[in-house]
């Protein structure tokens, strides 16, 4: 019968779900956690402001307003985040590429496809 242990899923669910890490290029790094490995609540929070962001009213003010408060739910810590958003400062175009690799690193793989018998 196959075994599996605990830190066996664990380590794959790293692996699967990890986070984005992105080198500051000073040394150290700023870890962006994905959203299946946060809490529910900051998984809702994240949520209501993504919709702000892909709504119809979105402008860059919205997003000039709701990428550091993203930023600050899934960074791994408060140093992470604000070590983050120094290096950023109100570059709009760099936040939204730090969101565009995000989204990436952080997409759910496809389900495979069933087989046919």
């Amino acid at each position: 019968m196959p075994q599996i242990t605990l830190a066996d899923i664990k380590e794959a669910a790293d692996r699967k779900f990890g986070p984005l890490v992105i080198d500051m290029g000073d040394g150290q790094s700023v870890t962006l956690l994905n959203p299946l490995r946060m809490p529910k609540t900051a998984r809702t929070k994240l949520t209501a402001l993504q919709k702000e962001l892909d709504g119809e009213d979105a402008t860059d003010e919205s997003a000039e307003a709701a990428l550091p408060k993203i930023v600050r739910l899934v960074a791994a810590s408060k140093a992470d985040a604000d070590r983050l958003l120094a290096a950023v400062g109100d570059d709009l175009a760099t936040m939204q590429e730090i969101f565009e690799e995000y989204a990436k690193a952080t997409q759910p793989g496809e389900a495979s496809a069933s087989p046919t018998s």
